[in-house]
């Protein structure tokens, strides 16, 4: 993020008089634009072998039909789903034991894709936060293990799914393997669910047990057909990513903090599009040209993800899903037509792209997790008519807190295009216009890692 763009109109002569701050400003603040060796060191842990020989494993098990086989050693979900934990446990072996791994489980009653009641199991590696009163902060990432054919309900075909999703599942086993070496503030679940082409049943029952014992869900990313990087015309795309994120969500009754967004003009800046923001600025700082694309909606036409049950019980949720996808190699029986191969096959993934996507998501996780909550109850002035923009916010509690930053954008601009540091106080004046501006503030700790910025309310 650049720390002052003057190319915005009038902000240059602003500075040149020098801003007017509400408390004493301190020095230009803690660098957040340094990268973190912790970080660095991850990102280049991730292995796009490893990635490729646990999705090869996960093929290997027929199919993992949410329905499938379950006591077989071999074959079926039932396998796959006992041979993540093992895998889970023996990273956490080799890691000093730090991941809590556990199986959540449900039963299934019949539905439009359950047939039967079933067994939904989704496997769980949790790695605690360490600091006190960012502990019970969390951020979840997952992937689906489950696969499906062109029948939905074919629970004993073949059914590889080597990119939907044991590519996403791999992405998330590695993740964990590579990460539960360090310690971080707020705790990261590493879940890998069941039940996603059933209807998001595993994802689904996770988070309302979240909302149920009101977790503080900070953020949630969901990898779902991430592996390759080649279109249906051959041409490969292996430098981005899509980030799916949705805009206004869509309630039955409009809440209060949602008409506020939308009187304001902050469509665009829901907690999932904040949430976007801080994963596309990191993770291009941390995996060097490679761009994360934030695509403006909830997901894709006729499609759905393993994120939608968060956005649905109000937390911040984001889907991971490689830019242009061959729908040949999605959803199908593996059969040759007319000399063409059909069917999500391994061969059809590509490895290191898979780690990109990967690492995009570790260096966004671990920013996440070291960095401080994202302000509470941050308002604009609005009691009087002027020209300066005066927010107001609630303290952090964190104890390695730093201060504060404002930052702004121009109403047609997606991305943060300006900031200032305030220091470690709850009121700041800018003198920017916030008719003109969108407006954000972020809290920073001593290290220079910085929250998602927090959008303000009117206060009058």
């Amino acid at each position: 993020m650049a720390t002052i763009n003057t190319s915005l109109p009038g902000l240059a002569c602003a500075l040149a008089a020098g801003m007017a701050i509400a408390a004493p400003v301190q020095d230009a603040g803690p660098n957040t634009a340094r990268h973190q060796p912790q970080i660095d060191t991850i990102v280049s842990d991730i292995s796009p072998q490893r990635i490729e020989a646990t999705i090869r494993r996960l093929v290997g098990f027929h199919t993992r039909h949410t329905m499938s086989e379950t006591e077989s050693d071999t074959v079926g979900i039932g396998a796959a789903r006992r041979w993540i934990k093992n895998e889970f446990e023996r990273c956490n072996a080799a890691n000093g034991g730090r991941l809590q791994v556990a199986f959540d489980s449900h039963i299934a009653p019949v539905s439009r894709r359950i047939s039967r009641p079933t067994e939904i199991v989704n496997v769980v590696a949790t790695l605690p936060g360490t600091q006190a009163g960012s502990a019970e902060r969390i951020y979840v990432v997952s992937g689906h293990y489950d696969s499906r054919n062109t029948d939905v309900m074919d629970e004993k075909g073949y059914a590889p799914g080597a990119n939907d999703d044991a590519s996403g599942t791999a992405a998330v086993m590695e993740m964990a393997c590579v990460m539960s070496k360090y310690k971080f503030d707020a705790t990261i679940v590493f879940m890998t669910v069941a039940a996603e082409e059933q209807g998001l049943l595993g994802a689904a029952h996770w988070a309302e047990q979240a909302k149920q014992k009101n977790l503080n869900i900070a953020g949630m990313f969901t990898n779902d057909i991430i592996g390759s990087s080649r279109d249906e015309h051959g041409k490969v795309d292996d430098r981005q990513v899509r980030l799916f994120a949705e805009g206004i969500p869509v309630e039955k009754d409009m809440s209060e903090a949602v008409r506020a967004l939308v009187l304001t003009g902050g469509e665009n800046d829901t907690i999932s599009r904040q949430l976007a923001r801080h994963v596309k600025e990191q993770g291009e700082r941390y995996v060097k040209g490679f761009k994360v694309s934030v695509i403006q909606r909830r997901d894709r036409y006729l499609r759905g993800g393993d994120h939608m049950p968060f956005l649905e019980r109000g937390y911040a949720a984001l889907r991971f899903t490689e830019p242009n996808e061959d729908f040949n190699h999605q959803h199908q029986n593996v059969r040759t037509e007319n000399g063409v191969t059909i069917g999500d096959l391994p061969e059809y993934n590509d490895y290191k792209y898979i780690a990109k996507v990967a690492r995009v998501n570790a260096a966004a996780l671990a920013t996440l997790a070291l960095a401080p909550a994202a302000p509470q109850k941050v308002q604009m002035r609005t009691a009087q008519l002027e020209n300066d923009s005066t927010l107001v916010w609630q303290a952090n509690t964190e104890p390695d807190l730093a201060g504060y930053r404002i930052v702004w954008r121009d109403t047609t601009a997606s991305d943060w295009q300006g900031s200032r540091w305030v220091g470690n106080v709850t009121e700041a004046k800018i003198p920017l216009s916030k008719d003109n501006y969108f407006f954000g503030v972020q809290a920073v700790d001593r290290d220079g890692n910085a929250s998602p910025a927090t959008y303000p309310l009117p206060l009058k």
